[in-house]
Order: structure tokens, then C-alpha cells, then sequence
């Protein structure tokens, strides 16, 4: 194959989530035949070829001293019986105030904590997450070299999820004091950090103070294990990790950042059905790494994956 047709299939797959067999019938109205099998068989030397490329950005990633994280489940088919279990696929982003737009995807069999506290390794800095207890496990035994960094957007969710359910006027509440904190950080978005951090203490502070006095206060008239109680307690159990962002203007105020980046999987997971094998799922998870931070740094990928193929040999 040529290294465009290598970097169609690559970019038809893991892209515009076209899987193998769609992409058999395709080429077979053009009147080209190319099986499955050998379509598979491209995919994987792919992925093992620019796996030195993935570890690079990797590497890169970890200089970061900001880093998102997040996982989503994706099927795996077990050797030998021909079932699927759930398997996940974890991203790690720089921060989405750093000066490198880029992901890596790790593809582990769980969802345990170990897989990112391998992953990270070494690494210290300031981590943006939800409230997964997996990534618990990296901050806690006395660690001090990851601080949480709590997302609003998750806290928002509580609430928002909350008036959609039960019309409850202390969500409504809750979600517009939340949105006037939002407002202040896309007025910030292209400031510089000590900007933004002297307008978030300028601003943000006194909103957040102001509602951290108003959950505690509506939380003592709420009936304990109430929906309204759950949604409040998220906010409150974590609220050093969500007021962390009022103290470094280079911390994002939530994980939508590489949410965004999963979003692409939850949709191509879908056609692809499941990963065949724990290798190739973490082949898929290479060659996604490098398609979508090409995206994400204005490059189209078709024409960066056929330049890096056309290099490698």
C-alpha cells in the first residue's frame, strides 16, 4: 500500500469512524479489493510503527506541570471464547491553559487506579479530574506530588440533572450562581495566567465564597440522603479541589478539556463493535493519540499521518 492509502484507512477508522468492513465494501465499489484481514493487518503494523511517536508525545505531555485525565469504557474481546468485556481507554491532555494542545490514549483492561498511576509514573503536578475514586488512589497515602484540581462542570451536573428531575429551586439556584462564575472565566480565557488568576481573585472569589456560605446553609434544610443532599455534598466534600483553581492562573476550571477529547471515542466505539485483542486495542489507542492531536493543532490528519508514513521507512 502507499502511505496516502495507509493514511486513508488510519483516518476513515479512528476519524471519521468508518470501521474495517465498511470500508472493505467501499473500496469494492471502486472495484479495488482489499480484504478485511489485510486491512486489519495494515492497521496494526501502523500502529506498531509509530508507536515511538506516541511515546515521544508522551514524554512530551509529562514536562506539563497541568494535566487533564478521564476514561471511558470500550468492549474487548477475550481470547479464546469469543466474548467481550468491558475494557477502558484513558486520556491524558495537557492542561488546556499549556502551551501544547495534544492527547495521549492508553488502552488497560481496567479501570484501576494502577493503570494511571503507571501511566503518570513520576510525574508531579496538578491533575483536573472528576470525582472517579481510581484517581484518589495518586493523591492520597501522604502523596504530594499530584494536587487535585475538582471540575465545576461535574459540581454544575449535580444540580443541572437535579432541576431537570425534580424542578428543585435550590438546583436553579445553584446552576445560575455557578454560570456567573463560568462568565468570569470566558472573559478570562485569552489573558495571560497572571491575568486571569488576578481577575479570578478579583471577581471569582467572592462568588464562590458567597456560595459555599449559601450550600452550607441550604444543606442543614435539606432531609439527609435527599437527592437535593447528594448534589450538595458532591460540591462540599470536594470543595479544596474545586476552589483550587482560584490559586494558579494556569489551572482550568474544569475537565471539559479532555472530555472533548473522549467525546470522538464514545462515538466510534459504536462501529467499531469492540477491540479485538489487548494489543490492538493499544495499536488503536496509538493511532489515535496522533490523529486527534493533530486536530487539535490545526493539522489535517490525513496529511500529517501520510507525511509521518512517508518518513518512517
Amino acid at each position: 500500500p502507499t502511505t496516502g492509502l495507509l493514511a486513508q484507512v488510519l483516518v476513515n477508522k479512528f476519524a471519521d469512524h468508518l470501521p474495517l468492513y465498511r470500508q472493505e465494501a467501499i473500496f469494492g465499489r471502486s472495484g479495488v479489493s482489499i480484504p478485511r484481514s489485510t486491512l486489519a493487518q495494515w492497521v496494526g503494523s501502523c500502529g506498531v510503527e509509530l508507536q515511538p511517536l506516541v511515546d515521544a508525545l508522551k514524554r512530551e505531555i509529562l514536562t506539563r506541570s497541568v494535566l487533564h485525565a478521564d476514561e471511558t469504557p470500550v468492549q474487548m474481546l477475550k481470547p479464546g471464547n469469543g466474548k467481550t468485556h468491558r475494557a477502558y481507554l484513558w486520556a491524558y491532555a495537557a492542561g488546556a491553559h499549556e502551551d501544547i494542545k495534544a492527547v495521549v490514549y492508553d488502552f488497560c483492561e481496567s479501570r484501576a487506579g494502577a493503570n494511571a498511576k503507571a501511566f503518570l509514573a513520576d510525574w508531579r503536578g496538578a491533575l483536573v479530574v472528576d470525582d472517579f475514586s481510581g484517581y484518589k488512589q495518586l493523591m492520597n497515602g501522604g502523596n504530594d506530588k499530584i494536587m487535585e484540581v475538582g471540575c465545576w462542570a461535574h459540581a454544575r451536573r449535580k444540580f443541572h440533572d437535579l432541576q431537570l428531575a425534580n424542578q428543585s429551586q435550590i438546583a436553579e439556584q445553584a446552576v445560575a450562581q455557578i454560570a456567573q462564575i463560568y462568565a468570569i472565566e470566558r472573559d478570562a480565557k485569552h489573558l495571560g495566567h497572571e491575568e486571569r488568576l488576578r481577575m479570578r481573585q478579583d471577581r471569582s472569589q467572592p462568588l464562590v465564597n458567597t456560595l459555599y456560605e449559601w450550600l452550607s446553609l441550604n444543606r442543614q434544610k435539606v432531609p439527609e440522603g435527599s437527592a437535593t443532599a447528594k448534589a450538595i455534598d458532591y460540591s462540599l466534600r470536594r470543595w479544596k479541589a474545586l476552589t483550587q483553581f482560584l490559586r494558579d492562573g494556569q489551572l482550568p476550571i474544569d475537565n471539559n478539556w479532555v472530555e472533548n477529547q473522549i467525546r470522538p471515542i464514545a462515538i466510534g466505539r459504536n462501529n467499531w463493535l469492540f477491540a479485538g485483542s489487548l494489543r490492538g486495542g493499544q495499536r488503536a489507542a496509538a493511532v489515535m493519540s496522533l490523529i486527534q492531536s493533530a486536530k487539535l493543532s490545526g493539522h489535517d490528519p490525513h496529511a500529517y499521518l501520510k507525511d509521518v508514513l512517508t518518513k518512517l521507512p
